[in-house]
């Protein structure tokens, strides 16, 4: 009988290495960028990711303000908020919300693409997203990541 077992090597961590990167969202469509960015911050993309484990690395988004919807969603998609009191909830257009709040387009769609749980809330402090095309991450040397 063969004495060697292999065993399936979980992620831990205080072993994890984690690294930045930075992608630049000029003209890229807005769900296929996040499902990118989702998979980075999850540590998919890492051959030691492990389901229970935050393996993800940290990510830079920039130019934020210059992400493009296809079709009709510039018009048609909306994106809603309830404040839990009556008459509270409110809709804006993606139209609006690039105009007032760029940054919450990426970060709302790739909030949902992430675990519901106290995981994906942790995966999520690992996103940042700037309008302009400047962030102050310089120290951490990111790479920048190509889509």
């Amino acid at each position: 009988m063969d004495t060697l077992s292999y065993k399936t090597q979980s992620a831990k961590e205080e072993e994890l290495e984690r690294e930045w990167h930075v992608i630049d969202a000029e003209g890229l469509v807005v769900g296929r960028l996040c499902s990118k960015i989702a998979t980075v911050l999850r540590g998919k993309h890492k051959p030691t990711y492990t389901p229970h484990v935050d393996t993800g690395d940290f990510v830079i988004v920039i130019n934020a303000e210059k992400v493009r919807f296809t079709g009709n969603k510039l018009d048609d998609k909306t994106y809603q908020t309830y404040s839990g009191y009556t008459g509270g909830q409110r809709s804006k257009t993606a139209r609006e919300m690039l105009a007032k709040k760029p940054i919450g387009v990426v970060e709302n769609s790739v909030r949902g693409m992430l675990p519901k749980n106290r995981l994906g809330r942790k995966m999520f402090k690992k996103l940042f997203v700037y309008e302009g095309a400047e962030h102050p991450h310089e120290a951490q040397q990111p790479k920048k990541l190509e889509l």
